[in-house]
């Protein structure tokens, strides 16, 4: 390792001589796209669809000098044995593979994923006036929809007992019978 008044880690790269990786910026950026799919939380652990987007999005992914599969393939020789994700070290040790696979130096691969910007490509539904317009709701759904659960115990409250009643007298066919 070499020091760095600023803080930063030595990569032996085999294209070039060591470089320094400023791990603010870098490590910000893996934050970044780690946390992609997390429900808006921050995650420290990469995983490898992640992984993948962000040397998409930094422009990387290059038919046939890059590919998914290679990209995969680092990620699986990085990665701890048994692991799901890598770690931010983990992910500074790629780049020295993405690189050598590219041809070009980790400086500029470094460079590129500085660059990015996390691209959500979500698909935003159409307005549809049935659905979405609770004016032209009609039967339970005006009420606010069907439920399973009942607000009131029926049984504690009496409800039952017209339905239940066996004061009368009825005939063999279920017909209530008066009597005068």
């Amino acid at each position: 390792r070499r020091p760095h008044q600023r803080g930063g880690v030595a990569i032996n790269n085999p294209l070039s001589v060591p470089i320094i990786v400023e791990m603010a910026d870098l490590k910000e950026k893996f934050t970044e796209f780690a946390s992609i799919g997390s429900g808006g939380k921050t995650m420290a652990d990469m995983e490898s669809k992640n992984f993948f987007k962000l040397f998409k999005d930094a422009g990387l992914i290059k038919a046939p000098a890059f590919t998914q599969t290679d990209c995969d393939l680092i990620f699986t020789k990085v990665k701890a044995k048994g692991a799901r994700k890598i770690t931010y070290p983990e992910f500074v040790a790629s780049l020295d593979h993405v690189a050598a696979k590219l041809k070009i130096t980790a400086e500029d691969v470094q460079a590129k994923i500085l660059g990015a910007s996390k691209q959500i490509n979500a698909t935003q539904a159409d307005y549809n006036k049935f659905h979405d317009d609770k004016t032209t709701y009609t039967g339970v759904y005006a009420n606010g929809g069907p439920t399973n659960v009942d607000t009131v115990n029926q049984m504690a409250h009496g409800a039952l007992h017209h339905q239940l009643n066996r004061n009368q007298d009825y005939d063999v066919r279920g017909v209530q019978t008066t009597h005068k």
